[in-house]
């Protein structure tokens, strides 16, 4: 089966909703979430792919420093994750919109039943206009976290997994910076922005820094394995800023933003 030209997804990372303090960035939130909700008004379905409940959950607990031990930062995600979809349930209500909570492990998608059964509760989601917010299932999964054996990474994969799920036509990765750039725009004043990817190959991972953001752990090259991923099945992937949502306006009416990964089927 094809794609759906109106479905797309978008993943928000732990940088975009937290404030250099560490704290829940409100404004950016609330941005992104009237821009998602008037996107779905102008006839999209919406998944949003949110990080965050770590962080979020750490700020609760108020822990000073990142939580070191797995029990703490299952325990912290398990805290951060109920306040986190409060705030995405308030902010998406102001705006008359519906949300539903889906969290993941690997064999979810390992599992053919299970992966079905997802595929069926995301579709009847989107039908009845419900914006679906998925992230992983950190306070029971423990390769989710930090094991090298694990599926998704820092929610980058998971993004391109549920875009290929769902046969979205676009999927938007929201970063800290404006897109792909030549060298890391935060060490080289004079890198360039590529605006468009058509082959990631080995050159290209070539270019991709290590972590991202002090407050995330994801960094280029788990966004270009998601795009790798997203693209062979023919969705458009996206890279751009975070903390201009705007930009998703410009997205679904086929202009630029960021750096764009064209879909290869």
């Amino acid at each position: 089966m094809g794609l759906y030209n109106n479905r797309i997804v978008v993943k928000v990372g732990t940088s975009t909703l937290t404030n250099d303090a560490g704290k829940s960035d409100l404004r950016t939130t609330d941005r992104l979430v009237c821009v998602l909700s008037d996107i779905q008004n102008m006839g999209y379905e919406v998944v949003l792919v949110s990080s965050g409940a770590i962080a979020v959950g750490r700020n609760k607990l108020n822990m000073t420093s990142k939580p070191d031990s797995m029990r703490m930062k299952q325990a912290a995600a398990a805290v951060g994750q109920c306040s986190l979809m409060y705030l995405y349930d308030k902010f998406f209500g102001d705006y008359d919109k519906t949300v539903a909570q889906i969290l993941l492990n690997a064999e979810d998608i390992e599992q053919e039943e299970k992966k079905e059964n997802l595929i069926n509760t995301f579709n009847a989601l989107l039908e009845m206009g419900v914006i679906p917010i998925v992230n992983e299932n950190d306070s029971v999964s423990y390769k989710e976290i930090e094991s090298e054996d694990r599926l998704f990474g820092d929610n980058d994969m998971l993004s391109a997994v549920v875009a290929v799920l769902c046969r979205a036509r676009h999927l938007v990765i929201l970063s800290d910076i404006d897109g792909f750039y030549d060298h890391d725009p935060r060490l080289y004043p004079n890198a360039k922005l590529i605006e468009q990817i058509d082959t990631i190959d080995d050159s290209v991972y070539a270019l991709a820094g290590g972590a991202g953001s002090r407050r995330g752990t994801g960094g280029m090259r788990t966004k270009l394995q998601a795009a790798a991923l997203a693209t062979s099945q023919g969705t458009d992937t996206i890279v751009t800023n975070g903390k201009h949502p705007e930009a998703l306006y410009d997205i679904v009416k086929g202009l630029h933003a960021g750096t764009l990964f064209p879909g290869k089927i």
